[in-house]
């Protein structure tokens, strides 16, 4: 039996696995919803700008104390209290605007919940799985996380955009609100993990112990960096393809959903396909090849402008995104003590949305004025920088075969 069969008949994994498709796919409903009724309340780009800043600055600012509080207590616990904590405050927003209507200030705090609540909850899921799962099934459990993450979010936003047209955006938030009891039930089904066993007085829980500990694990702080790549890649994406699609193509908002579609249909792939190639190449390897993928596709984009090419690179891009994520976060999984897994995972992706907010403003300046593609010339060069970095400076040595990474 395959290690992924061995994981599909853990039934306290596919019960989390579950928790996360469905908080998953409530986030990405609420994302995807409040971005369009902020729009069609102000008729402001500007606005929407400050509160998709406001969400990424509150994921940064919380970091440091979402690793501590996921290395200090148990992780099941943190998991559940996201889920509860979001689930109440986010019923507080659909009260006001049940009987006040719309205000800006709730959209703020909204952005500022949901943007705390997902940082959080990445740190301790992640470090939730590495905790109750053995080394060698790290890669398929990284599978099923990214199939889960790429399945909620993809459906999310077209269901979004049919609930926001005929019924509102209240009725989003109080599914997303059911949503999360939901998850919370099923979470309360799932095993103990052992960190508070491991730190009963939450003296490992400081954040600058995490950061030393890193600073002083040069594959680890080189795999967490290489990790931030394909994440700003991602956001760089979703703000260049638009106007490339509109502006360069001349092409309509079907070509733009499509393409979107294509980069999920990528990632779906991604999430099947890795964990059968980390059981039989070195994850080294794969780490340059999907480098050397997404850097082809996106050079392409700036090359050629052909509609039909846009489907397939981007199918490229989101198949090469989700691939390095899942083996990179095997490769932190099976280095990373998990007494540390907590504050390394919220670092890294605490680091990726800071560097998200300037590098956005910035390639959209750049877009502005010499034009769509060039943001993917730049996106090629980062991705070609991610492909010379891991194969110099990243010393994984163990054979995938035997370990997965």
């Amino acid at each position: 039996m395959n290690k992924k069969a061995l994981l599909l008949n853990k039934k306290s994994f596919c019960n989390f696995l579950l928790a996360d498709v469905i908080s998953g796919f409530g986030v990405g409903m609420t994302t995807v919803g409040a971005n369009w009724y902020l729009l069609l309340q102000t008729h402001s780009n500007q606005l929407v700008g400050i509160y998709l800043t406001i969400n990424v600055l509150s994921g940064f600012l919380v970091s440091p104390l979402a690793g501590a509080i996921t290395d200090k207590y148990s992780r099941k616990k943190v998991i559940l209290w996201t889920f509860i904590t979001r689930a109440f405050l986010i019923s507080i927003v659909a009260v006001y605007f049940y009987f006040s209507g719309f205000s800006i200030l709730m959209m703020y705090f909204l952005s500022i919940l949901t943007g705390a609540g997902w940082i959080t909850y990445m740190a301790a899921s992640r470090s939730y799985v590495q905790d109750i799962l053995p080394e060698e099934q790290f890669g398929s459990a990284n599978s099923f996380i990214e199939v889960s993450l790429q399945v909620g979010m993809f459906s999310a936003g077209a269901i979004s955009g049919f609930l926001l047209n005929y019924t509102g955006f209240l009725i989003i938030l109080i599914i997303n609100i059911c949503l999360f009891f939901f998850a919370s039930v099923l979470i309360l089904t799932i095993e103990n993990d052992r960190i508070s066993q491991m730190n009963p007085s939450g003296a490992k829980g400081n954040f600058v112990l995490g950061i030393k500990y890193i600073l002083n694990k040069k594959t680890i702080m080189n795999a967490g960096l290489l990790s931030i790549l394909p994440l700003i890649i991602t956001q760089l994406f979703n703000v260049s393809s638009p106007d490339y699609v509109a502006s360069t193509l001349h092409a309509t908002s079907i070509v733009y959903g499509m393409a979107d579609m294509f980069y999920g249909i990528g990632g779906l792939a991604a999430g099947i396909m890795v964990g059968l190639l980390l059981n039989q190449f070195q994850s080294k390897k794969l780490i340059i090849l999907f480098f050397f993928l997404a850097g082809l596709a996106l050079f392409l984009l700036y090359l050629k402008h052909y509609v039909t090419l846009m489907y397939i690179c981007t199918f490229i891009l989101g198949l090469s995104n989700s691939a390095l994520r899942v083996i990179i976060n095997t490769i932190l999984m099976a280095k990373i003590e998990p007494a540390f897994m907590g504050r390394a995972t919220a670092l890294w992706n605490g680091i990726a949305q800071f560097m998200e907010v300037f590098a956005a403003i910035l390639i959209g300046m750049l877009n502005d004025r010499f034009g769509a593609s060039l943001g993917f010339l730049i996106m090629f060069f980062i991705m070609f920088f991610g492909m010379i970095w891991s194969a110099t400076g990243l010393k994984v040595s163990t054979s995938g075969k035997k370990r997965g990474i």
